[in-house]
Order: C-alpha cells, then sequence, then structure tokens
C-alpha cells in the first residue's frame, strides 16, 4: 500500500519511522525544515559552508536519533538539536588553542583552569553556564564582541582581525583587551568562574 508522506504531520512522521522503520518519513522532515536547520546553524557558525555541512550532519543523525528520543513537538526539538551541535562545533580544538593566550595574563586563571577541566567536563549544568556566556558576550559593545569573537573563536590574528573589521590594529588589540576585562567582570557578577566557563564552551 502506498503511503502519502506529504499528508501526515511532523510527529506523525516521526511515529511512522519509529515504528516502520520509514526512512522516506525522515525524507520528508527533511524537505519541511531543511531552511530551518541552516538557518540556526549560520546563526551560528557564521559560514555557509560549514552551516551547510552541519544541516546535513544534523538531518544523517535523525536515523538514530529519532529511535533514541521521546519528541512531543519535532520543530522544537529539532531547533534545540541544531543549537547543540552547533555549539559543539564552536567548542572543537580551534578554541582550544586561544585559552592558553587568553590567560595569559593571569597565570592563576590558568592553573584554575587546567583543574577545573576534569569535573567540570561531567557537570550538569553545562548549557546553564554557556547561555551565561552568550548573555555576557551580547553584552559588550559591538566592537569589543566582534574583535572577541574573531580572535579567539575564529582563530584570526590582529592583523586578520584589522582587515576583515577595517579598524586600526592598536583599536582592535584595544577591544580585545577592554572586551576581555568587561566579559571577566560581567561573568564574575553572575557568579561565574572566567576559568569555568571557558571550558564549558571548549568541552
Amino acid at each position: 500500500m502506498s503511503l502519502k508522506i506529504s499528508t501526515y504531520n511532523d510527529e506523525e512522521l516521526v511515529t511512522l519511522y519509529r515504528e516502520k522503520d520509514i526512512r522516506a518519513a525522515v525524507g520528508e522532515l527533511f524537505k519541511r525544515h531543511s531552511l530551518m536547520c541552516f538557518t540556526v546553524c549560520m546563526k551560528y557558525l557564521k559560514d555557509e559552508d560549514a552551516a551547510q555541512d552541519a544541516s546535513m550532519n544534523i538531518f544523517e543523525n535523525l536515523f538514530r536519533d529519532l529511535k533514541q528520543h521521546h519528541i512531543q513537538n519535532f520543530r522544537s526539538w529539532l531547533h534545540t538539536v541544531c543549537r547543540n551541535y552547533c555549539l559543539m562545533e564552536l567548542r572543537k580544538p580551534q578554541l582550544t588553542s586561544a585559552l592558553p593566550n587568553f590567560f595569559e595574563e593571569n597565570e592563576d586563571d590558568f592553573m584554575q583552569w587546567k583543574q577545573l577541566l576534569h569535573p567540570i567536563a561531567e557537570a550538569e549544568d553545562k548549557e546553564a553556564q554557556l547561555q551565561v556566556l552568550e548573555q555576557s558576550l551580547q553584552e559588550l559593545n559591538e566592537k569589543q564582541r566582534i574583535c572577541i569573537e574573531l580572535f579567539y573563536l575564529k582563530s584570526n590574528s590582529y592583523e586578520q582581525v584589522s582587515n576583515l573589521t577595517g579598524m586600526a590594529l592598536n583599536e582592535v588589540k584595544s577591544n580585545i583587551q577592554n572586551g576581555k576585562r568587561n566579559l571577566k567582570i560581567a561573568l564574575k557578577n553572575k557568579g561565574v568562574i572566567m576559568a569555568l566557563i571557558w571550558v564549558l564552551w571548549m568541552c
């Protein structure tokens, strides 16, 4: 019997795949939500190719994930999946290499980061801490936020940040220094240790 996949709502498609292993149901979900997924990935990754690759990986993982999770609202669940996937991408090794430079001015912070690495990897409140970091980054003035993101999260040099933003080299360095200081203050005011939040971002 031929199924009219397009007539099923999202949750019915999820059930169809979970219970009868009809892969076309996942294909229909991809057609409906691939644009949303790509848009979310672009928001976080800021790169079209990376966002496209992330979207494809996310939908490939659906064949596994849909059978492992109880989903009541597929679109909302997928939005969260896309966001978490991108956050994991942003925590990959390019940020690891930036951490020693970030803490070079404060040896105590760097030692604290090393000591916290193991226990924090198992902390249950990672997502809440990461949300605090994201919020605090957005509270920086625009120039400081852009310079921090380009230098630490995108691994650009001072000169590259200068070329990308049109700022003078001294202005870039000033924005990074002031942005780091303001970010530390904002995080401490929220009860978050600076070394802790960067470990969470990296993991």
